[in-house]
């Protein structure tokens, strides 16, 4: 009976060193040595500085800066909104029905009422079930052009131009819509403005 306690014990011990620690190491060493950049977070930098990563949302009210996608985050421990926090990543979890989800999306129309021309796209007025989507449709990117050219001076044919360079196609070609990435079209607003 104590035989079979060590050799299990001695097993136990021995698979936990290969899969949990060996397998762990082994695949930080691969990322780090093949995709050093996503294995660092994806970290956008300007100017030598670290402003955001290109993986997760952040909120951009400045004017001449294209809008985010809304935030639903709440702050875990007093549970009041924290947009775009991400060490709680959550949607609001409202259905269709509720009242505070159409004054959530009356509110954000409001706030975008002035980035925005024409119809509203729907992803700039309803957060993500993850509250942190660093990305925005084409549809949206375009309709936020005739603002922040008005905002920045920037002609509308360079910013449209501009947000068709930075926009990627479905996933596979097949899944999700056009998208753009709003940290990296801000970062290219900001460097056509020299700021």
């Amino acid at each position: 009976m104590a035989l079979a306690f060590w050799r299990n014990l001695r097993l136990a011990v021995t698979l936990f060193v290969i899969l949990g620690l060996g397998y762990s190491l082994l695949l930080v060493g691969i990322g780090q040595e093949f995709f050093p950049y996503q294995a660092q977070g994806s970290l956008m930098v300007e100017k030598g500085q670290v402003v955001g990563s290109s993986l997760i949302g952040q909120e951009f009210s400045v004017p001449g800066l294209f809008h985010s996608r809304p935030s639903a985050t709440v702050n875990a421990a007093t549970g009041r909104p924290e947009p775009y926090n991400a060490d709680n990543s959550s949607g609001s979890n409202l259905g269709p029905t509720s009242p505070a989800l159409l004054k959530e999306i009356r509110t954000n129309m409001a706030f975008q009422r002035g980035q925005v021309t024409g119809p509203m796209p729907g992803n700039l007025v309803e957060s993500s079930a993850s509250g942190l989507d660093p990305e925005i449709t084409l549809q949206a990117a375009l309709a936020q052009v005739p603002a922040i050219a008005r905002q920045t001076g920037i002609a509308r044919g360079v910013l449209r131009n501009l947000v068709l360079n930075q926009a990627q196609g479905p996933f596979l070609g097949l899944y999700g819509p056009w998208r753009v990435n709003v940290l990296k079209l801000n970062l290219a607003v900001r460097q056509i403005e020299g700021r």
